[in-house]
C-alpha cells in the first residue's frame, strides 16, 4: 500500500525526537570516546572501528566508507527501506502523531511554504529596520539606554541585532507597506502591526520600545521582544504566536549559544534576554533565556541535544519572585529530573540580582564558580522545604516531613532515592546521628508503606518470639536489599579485579539475587562469561558492559530496570573506591534479609501450631527459628558496617 505523503510537522517532530545515539545502538555496538560514540560500520566490512556517532551534532558518520547522515538517512540506508517508511516506524517508536497530506492539503502546504518565505523576508527587513532607528536621532535615548545602563558595548549591540522601534503609530507600516510594498495581511501574520478597532487602516504592535529580534536555531529572525523606555506597560512585549514563532518552542539566543553549549557540555537558562545578553557579553557563551514562560519539553530536547551530559542550570533571582520563577520555569521537566534524565541544577544569586545585576559588580570568574557550585535540583528543593522552618517545633516538623516524602516518592532511581532519604534522615535528626536510623526507616515507611512489617494480634508466646531480635529493619527491607544488590552488580561491571571475590561469597554462603531484575542480570552475566563452556575472561569492564548492551536490545522492558547500573556517577564512584568494604557490607546484608525472611517464616509457623495437638512440628518449628536468630546475631556481629552507612 502507498504510503501518504507525511506532514512536515510529523517529519520534523521525528527528527526532534529520534536520538542518533538511541537508533544506532540497534544495530550497532557502541563504545564512548571523547564526545562521540565509535562502532565497527555496518555499511562495510571492517576489524577497527572507523564508524563515529555524535549526539551533539545528531550525525554519524564513517571515515572507511564516507557513510553519513542522520537518524532517518540511516535507518534508510541500512535496511534499504524507503523514507516514509522508515519515518512512520521511528513516529511509532517516539509516539509522534501522524499527520498525512492529501492532494488538497498539498496544495496548502505550497501556500504555507510560500507565506513563510515571505514571513521570514518582511521579519529580517523590520531587524534592519530597527536597527537602522537605532542609530538615529530619535533612537538615541534607545541606544544610551544600552551603552549607559546595560552597559553593552557595540559589538554585543550588533551581535544582538538590537534595535528601536520608532513612537509614531505607521512607522514601521509606512516604511514596509508603502515604501517596499509588502502586503499589509503578510506583517499583520508576522505580528508587526496589527488592524485599527475603527476607520480601517492599521497601527505597529511595537512604538518607542528598544527591539531585541528572537532567532530561531539557524538564526532567522522569528519574532520581537519590545522593551519599554518609559513607564508603559508591559515593559517587555513579545510577538504574538505566529506561523514561525512559538514561545513554548523557542529560546532566545540559541542561535549563539549552541556551540557554547555543546563545547562546556553545560547549558545555563536565565529569564530575561538582557541576562542572557550580558552572559554573552561577559564570555559565557552557553547562555539562553526562557522567554518569560515555564521550560517545555520541546525546549528542554531542543537543549539537551547540544550537552553529552544533560547538564541543564536554571539561573534565577535569589529572592521570593526568583524562586517562584524556578518553580515555573521548571514547569514539565521535572519529571526528567526525577528520573534522571536531565542533570537539572538551580543556580539563585544572592541579593536578588539576575545575571545582568551580578555582572555588573563581579567577574565572570566569578559567576562560573558559582555555576560549578549550584546544587542540584533535588538538593535546591529540600532547602526550600525546610527553608524559615523550626524543626524543633512539632508543626513545622511533621509539614516539612510531609513534603519531603511527598518530594522522595517521585524519584525514580532506586539508588538516588535511597541516597536523599538519608540526606533527608540526617537533617530531621538535627544532629543526633543516633536518630538518623530512625529517621530513615520513619522516612521509608512513608514512602512505601506497603513494605511495613507483618502485625498480628500479640500473645504470650508471640511477644517472647519477637522480642529476641529487633525487626526494626522490616520495613526498610525492600529498600536496603534493592541497594545491596545493585552495588554488589555495579562493582562486578565496573570493577573486573572484584568478580571472582563476589563469585567466592555469593557461593560460600549459598546466596542468590532475591529481586527479579537482578536475578536476570546475573544470569546474563553468567551465561556471556561462561560463553561456549568455557570461562571468559573479561580485563576490561568496557567489554563485559558493551556485550551486556548489545545482549539486552531484544530485552528492552529488563533493561529499563537495569541500565543505570552499567554507568557510574560521582556518587557511585565514591562507593565503588571502598570496594573491599563495599563488598562484605552488600553481601551481609543479602544474607541478613535471608536470613531474616527465614526466621520470620519458623516463627509463624511455631506461633500457629498447637503444641497439644502437635508437639513434634511444634518443637521442630522452635528449633529451626531459634537456630536463624542465633544466625542473625552472629551475622550482625561479624558485619564491620551496615549498608545503610552507604546510603
Amino acid at each position: 500500500m502507498q504510503i501518504p505523503r507525511l506532514h512536515p510537522d510529523t517529519i520534523e517532530e521525528v527528527k526532534l525526537r529520534a536520538d542518533i545515539v538511541d537508533v544506532v545502538s540497534e544495530y550497532v555496538v557502541l563504545r564512548k570516546r571523547g564526545k562521540d560514540f565509535i562502532g565497527l560500520c555496518p555499511f562495510h566490512d571492517e576489524k577497527s572501528p572507523s564508524f563515529t556517532v555524535s549526539q551533539t551534532k545528531q550525525m554519524y558518520y564513517c571515515f572507511g566508507c564516507q557513510a553519513g547522515g542522520n537518524a532517518i538517512k540511516f535507518v534508510m540506508e541500512l535496511g534499504k527501506r524507503s523514507f516514509a517508511d522508515v519515518v512512520l516506524d521511528l513516529a511509532r517508536r517516539y509516539q509522534v502523531p501522524v499527520q498525512t497530506l492529501e492532494p488538497e492539503q498539498r496544495q496548502e502546504l505550497q501556500r504555507q511554504l510560500s507565506l513563510r518565505e515571505q514571513l521570514y523576508e518582511v521579519l529580517a527587513s523590520s531587524a534592519q529596520f530597527y536597527q537602522h532607528a537605532l542609530r538615529q536621532s530619535q533612537g538615541q535615548k534607545a541606544l544610551e539606554y544600552l551603552q549607559s545602563n546595560r552597559k553593552l558595548k557595540e559589538e554585543t549591540i550588533q551581535q544582538f541585532g538590537l534595535g528601536y522601534a520608532p513612537a509614531g503609530w505607521e512607522t514601521l507600516y509606512r516604511y514596509l507597506v508603502q515604501d517596499k510594498h509588502y502586503p499589509a495581511q503578510i506583517l499583520e501574520k508576522a505580528g508587526l502591526i496589527k488592524p485599527r478597532k475603527e476607520g480601517g487602516g492599521y497601527y505597529d504592535v511595537f512604538r518607542d520600545r528598544l527591539m531585541i529580534p528572537i532567532r530561531d536555531v539557524q538564526g532567522r529572525v522569528i519574532a520581537f521582544g519590545g522593551r519599554t523606555l518609559t513607564d508603559e506597560q508591559p515593559k517587555y512585549l513579545n510577538s504574538p504566536e505566529t506561523e514561525l514563532f512559538s514561545k513554548g518552542k523557542t529560546l532566545f539566543a540559541l542561535d549563539q549559544a549552541k556551540g557554547g553549549i555543546s563545547q562546556l557540555d553545560q547549558a545555563v537558562v536565565v529569564e530575561g534576554y538582557f541576562d542572557a545578553i550580558a552572559l554573552h557579553a561577559a564570555g559565557i557563551n552557553n547562555a539562553v533565556a526562557s522567554l518569560g514562560t515555564a521550560l517545555s519539553l520541546e525546549q528542554v530536547r531542543l537543549i539537551l541535544r547540544y550537552t553529552e551530559s544533560k547538564q541543564l542550570v536554571l539561573n534565577f533571582d535569589a529572592d521570593k519572585a526568583g524562586t517562584n520563577a524556578a518553580e515555573r520555569a521548571i514547569g514539565e521537566i521535572a519529571e526528567l529530573a526525577y528520573k534522571g534524565e536531565v542533570q537539572l541544577k538551580i543556580l539563585n544569586l544572592a541579593d536578588g540580582k539576575d545575571a545582568d545585576e551580578y555582572l555588573h559588580s563581579h567577574t565572570p570568574e566569578d559567576y562560573g564558580e558559582l555555576l560549578k557550585n549550584a546544587p542540584l535540583w533535588l538538593d535546591w528543593q529540600i532547602q526550600q522545604i525546610i527553608q524559615s522552618r523550626d524543626l524543633k517545633q512539632a508543626t513545622d516538623f511533621q509539614q516539612v516531613t510531609q513534603q519531603l516524602v511527598k518530594l522522595l516518592k517521585n524519584i525514580a532511581n532506586s539508588d538516588t532515592r535511597n541516597y536523599y532519604v538519608s540526606y533527608c534522615a540526617e537533617i530531621l535528626s538535627l544532629g543526633d546521628t543516633r536518630l538518623i536510623p530512625l529517621r530513615v526507616e520513619n522516612l521509608l515507611t512513608q514512602i512505601a508503606p506497603v513494605a511495613a512489617a507483618y502485625t498480628k494480634p500479640v500473645s504470650a508466646k508471640k511477644a517472647w518470639g519477637n522480642s529476641q531480635v529487633s525487626h526494626s529493619a522490616l520495613p526498610t527491607e525492600r529498600s536496603l536489599l534493592e541497594h545491596a544488590e545493585a552495588l554488589l552488580l555495579r562493582i562486578y561491571l565496573h570493577c573486573p579485579e572484584q568478580r571472582q571475590a563476589i563469585i567466592a561469597e555469593l557461593e560460600e554462603r549459598d546466596l542468590q539475587f532475591s529481586l527479579s531484575h537482578h536475578r536476570f542480570l546475573w544470569q546474563q552475566i553468567l551465561e556471556i562469561s561462561s560463553g561456549d563452556g568455557e570461562t571468559i575472561n573479561f580485563a576490561d569492564q568496557t567489554d563485559l558492559i558493551s556485550r551486556l548492551q548489545d545482549h539486552f536490545l531484544e530485552f528492552s522492558s529488563e533493561m529499563g530496570l537495569i541500565s543505570h547500573l552499567f554507568h557510574v556517577n560521582e556518587k557511585n564512584q565514591k562507593e565503588i573506591l571502598r570496594t573491599p568494604q563495599v563488598v562484605q557490607a552488600a553481601i551481609a546484608c543479602m544474607d541478613l534479609v535471608m536470613l531474616e525472611k527465614r526466621y520470620r517464616h519458623f516463627l509463624e509457623l511455631w506461633q500457629q501450631t498447637d503444641p497439644e495437638a502437635e508437639p513434634e512440628r511444634y518443637q521442630s518449628y522452635y528449633q529451626a527459628f531459634y537456630a536463624e536468630k542465633i544466625k542473625l546475631q552472629q551475622i550482625d556481629k561479624q558485619r564491620l558496617f551496615s549498608i545503610t552507612d552507604l546510603i
